[in-house]
């Protein structure tokens, strides 16, 4: 999956266009709302049965999760690529 980012700290007021790729530290239910319009999700805690894992493959939503500071090292805007089949994510590629 390629899109654009959105760092997203909070889900309160947060708002997502559909297909960019959700980039945050964790998810809870709270980021529900978020996940409707999710193309993909970049999470650093969490795991296979994480709220964040869970609810993506539900939605059928490429997931990467245990990555180390994506909101540190993503911006909003920046185009991704999530690779789950590797288990990687790239940066700057359209």
């Amino acid at each position: 999956m390629t899109g654009k980012a959105r760092v997203i700290r909070s889900p309160q007021g947060a708002h997502l266009e559909p297909g960019e790729i959700l980039v945050a530290s964790s998810t809870d239910p709270g980021w529900m709302p978020l996940f409707l319009t999710a193309g993909g999700l970049v999470v650093e805690m969490g795991g296979m049965m994480s709220h964040g894992a869970v609810v993506a493959g539900e939605y059928g939503s490429p997931a990467l999760l245990a990555v180390a500071c994506p909101s540190d090292r993503i911006m909003t805007s920046d185009f991704l690529t999530v690779d789950c089949i590797d288990g990687v994510v790239s940066l700057g590629t359209t």
